[in-house]
């Protein structure tokens, strides 16, 4: 094979995931005339946010060849602190004393806890050399727990039109939660492309022994990632409990596998050291067209489950492929 073949080969695979979107886009805009809307695009920003969001602290930790399964539950759970802070504050009724918090503070504090359950994933998986699979498996059920023993089982609803603001509200026409996503994303591609952090994340997803020799720390490294992980599923944690305008017990179910299905079809490898986070964002805009596209066209939730699952077959397939060929 030629060089210039060669190059023009590399550079498809490069922009697949670009190509298959613009593909879907068009498509969709030939089966309805309600995709092409402004007022839908502007939706379909506004549900990609949250993925965004998650799916980019998902692509640090599969860098590194991990993954993280408990996002879903941690975006409940600090989604319920968020909810609980802002309506109960903290009370100790011991001391007789009771602590109220800003919407600043209620969403700092989920956010810390957040960076804290993920911290305490990688802690099990660095010191006690628990399978990242199993370790984040866990914690989806302890954290899914805590959210039931937190909320009782019931919503926690009414938090106010300010804090509403950040889920469903809009800053120059463009939905505050676009927003968010963006500085987000901005920030792991700082990280990924001009940090040392960055460098060893595709070090050690690429060749662990090799960066261990070279002097990475890397369980350091890791605790990094999966605190980053979830502190990230915290954030998307607030924007859904704001949109809301009600922390839901059972919120998150199902988001682990849109984060990691848009890091699979953004062209992020499984095995690690391979992909971005921008590939990563049109790999959830992906998803999320898609499922805008279904919903406009009536078809049925389960086969809306069917075909996203088919898509993420397809892609890690592809992914396989490649890696192969490697």
């Amino acid at each position: 094979m030629t060089t210039t073949a060669l190059s023009y080969k590399s550079n498809l695979s490069k922009f697949q995931s670009l190509i298959a979107l613009l593909v879907l886009c068009i498509v969709l805009s030939f089966l309805t005339d309600k995709f092409f809307t402004a007022a839908n695009g502007v939706n379909v920003l506004r549900q990609v946010a949250v993925n965004v969001c998650i799916a980019t602290g998902m692509t640090l930790i599969v860098l590194t060849a991990g993954i993280d399964l408990s996002v879903g539950s941690v975006l409940a759970l600090c989604g319920a602190i968020t909810a609980g802070l802002l309506k109960n504050g903290m009370q100790f009724p011991s001391a007789d004393l009771f602590i109220g918090f800003t919407i600043l503070g209620a969403v700092l504090g989920a956010i810390i806890i957040g960076g804290l359950l993920g911290l305490f994933n990688g802690l099990v998986i660095t010191k006690f050399k628990v399978p990242p699979f199993v370790a984040t498996l866990a914690m989806l059920t302890i954290a899914r727990g805590f959210t039931m023993l937190y909320t009782g089982g019931h919503p926690i609803s009414n938090l106010g039109n300010n804090f509403a603001y950040i889920g469903a509200g809009s800053f120059i026409g463009i939905p505050v939660p676009v927003w968010i996503a963006t500085i987000v994303v901005l920030l792991a591609v700082f990280i990924t492309k001009k940090t040392k952090l960055g460098r060893y994340i595709y070090a050690i997803g690429g060749n662990e022994t090799a960066a261990k020799l070279s002097g990475i720390r890397i369980n350091r490294v890791k605790l990094i990632v999966y605190s980053l992980g979830a502190a990230l599923a915290a954030v998307g944690g607030v924007i859904v409990t704001s949109r809301l305008d009600s922390a839901q017990p059972n919120a998150g179910i199902s988001y682990e596998l849109d984060a990691i299905a848009a890091v699979v079809i953004g062209g992020t490898s499984l095995n690690g050291g391979k992909g971005s986070v921008w590939g990563t964002v049109i790999g959830a805009v992906i998803i999320g067209v898609l499922n805008n596209g279904l919903v406009l066209l009536n078809v049925s939730p389960f086969w809306q489950q069917v075909v996203k699952g088919g898509v993420i077959l397809l892609a890690v397939i592809i992914d396989k492929m490649g890696d192969k060929k490697e």
